[in-house]
C-alpha cells in the first residue's frame, strides 16, 4: 500500500490529497457537498480513472447527506441531479460513469426504504467501492508482475499509481508487486507534458514509498529505447474499447509506437471497470480538451509565445500496439474482441 491516502471518507466528509500541489506540499482537502466533489474532479485535485470513480461514488453519498427534507421521492429526484452534476465533470474516464451508474442502481434497489436508510446504504456503498478498488489493484499487480522480467528497467507514462486509484495503483501496482517479489526493478518515469503527472506525481509517489525512480523528459524515451535502457512499458488507461484500443494520457500513443519499433513489450494495466464494452473501437471514445494554459504556462509563469494552442488530455493507442491488457481477472491478449468479451 501507498504511504499516503488518495481519498477517504471521514466524519461524513470526502477527504482528498490535493494533487495539484504536489510535489511541493502534501495537503488534504475536505469536501462536504457534491458540487465541491465535482469541482475537485474537474479541477484535477483528484485524477486517474479509478480514483475519479471512487470520488464520484463518494460525491453521490455526500449528496444524499445534503438532502434535509422528509420526502423520499424528492430526495431521489435530488440525487438524479447530483449524479448529472458529477457526470458532467470529465468525459473520457469511463470509471466515472461506471461508479455513478452503480450508485444509481443502489438507489433504485433501495428506493422503498426510509430516507436515513438510503443515506446509510449509499455511504456504505461508496466506501465499498474504495475498498474494492484497492483489492482490485493489488490483484492487477499480482497478475501483471509475472510479465515483468527480473533485473529489468520499466518505463511508465503519466501516473497510474496510488494517486490515480484508491491507494495501490494499476501500472504502478504491477511494478510494486514485481518489486515485492524481489525482481529488482528499475523504474523510469516520463515527465508527461503538459500537466507533468510523471514528474510531479509518479516520481513523488515512488520516492515517498522508497521505490527508486529516474525521471526523463518525454522526448528522451525513443533514445533510451534505442540505447537498450528500457525493457518493458507499463501504463494505465482511462477507457479501453471493446476491441482493445486504449485511451490514456496524451503521449501514450507515441510511446507505444516507439516500443513497437524497438520490440519492447507494451502493457496496459486497468480494472475491468475501465473497459467500455459498449464502445466498439477507440475512435468513438470522447477525448477531453483541457485549458490551453496547461500548455502555455507552468504554474503562473508563461513559457510559450502567444499563439494558437491545442491541448487534448488523452490519445488513443490502437490495439495492434498493445502486447497485453492486465486486469484483475487475468492477462488478456489479442485477438482482443474475443478475449475482452470473456471478461464481461
Amino acid at each position: 500500500m501507498s504511504s499516503f491516502k488518495t481519498i477517504e471518507w471521514t466524519d461524513n466528509k470526502v477527504v482528498m490529497i490535493d494533487q495539484r500541489k504536489l510535489p511541493g506540499v502534501e495537503i488534504y482537502n475536505e469536501y462536504s457537498t457534491h458540487k465541491e466533489v465535482a469541482e475537485a474532479i474537474k479541477s484535477m485535485v483528484i485524477r486517474g480513472a479509478p480514483a475519479i470513480g471512487v470520488a464520484a461514488a463518494m460525491g453521490v453519498a455526500i449528496g444524499s447527506l445534503e438532502y434535509k427534507g422528509e420526502d423520499r421521492q424528492k430526495m431521489i429526484d435530488f440525487l438524479d441531479k447530483v449524479c448529472d452534476t458529477l457526470a458532467g465533470t470529465r468525459p473520457t474516464a469511463v470509471n466515472l460513469f461506471w461508479a455513478i451508474d452503480r450508485m444509481k442502481r443502489v438507489i433504485d434497489a433501495n428506493k422503498d426504504k426510509n430516507i436515513e436508510e438510503i443515506k446509510n446504504i449509499l455511504v456504505t456503498e461508496a466506501n465499498l467501492i474504495l475498498r474494492e478498488d484497492i483489492e482490485t489493484c493489488m490483484e492487477i499487480g499480482l497478475q501483471g508482475s509475472q510479465l515483468i522480467i527480473k533485473d529489468s528497467s520499466v518505463l511508465t507514462h503519466c501516473n497510474a499509481g496510488g494517486l490515480a486509484t484508491g491507494g495501490y495503483g494499476t501500472a504502478l501496482g504491477v511494478i510494486r508487486s514485481a518489486i515485492e517479489k524481489g525482481k529488482n526493478i528499475t523504474v523510469i518515469s516520463s515527465e508527461t507534458r503538459p500537466f507533468l503527472q510523471g514528474a510531479r506525481l509518479t516520481a513523488w509517489e515512488l520516492q515517498k514509498d522508497d521505490i527508486p525512480v529516474t525521471l526523463v523528459t518525454d522526448n528522451m524515451v525513443g533514445s533510451l529505447m534505442g540505447n537498450g535502457r528500457i525493457d518493458s512499458v507499463v501504463v494505465g488507461a482511462d477507457r479501453i474499447a471493446a476491441n482493445g484500443d486504449v485511451a490514456n494520457k496524451i503521449g501514450t500513443y507515441a510511446v507505444a509506437v516507439m516500443a513497437k519499433h524497438h520490440n519492447i513489450p507494451f502493457y496496459v494495466a486497468a480494472p475491468v471497470s475501465t473497459i467500455d464494452f459498449e464502445c466498439s473501437r477507440g475512435d468513438r471514445i470522447p477525448i477531453e480538451q483541457r485549458d490551453i494554459s496547461e500548455v502555455t504556462h507552468i504554474g503562473d509563469t508563461r513559457i510559450a509565445a502567444d499563439v494558437d494552442v491545442i491541448n487534448p488530455a488523452f490519445d488513443i493507442t490502437p490495439n495492434g500496439l498493445v502486447d497485453a491488457i492486465i486486469t484483475e481477472k487475468g492477462v488478456v491478449k489479442a485477438p482482443y474482441n474475443e478475449s475482452i468479451a470473456k471478461l464481461r
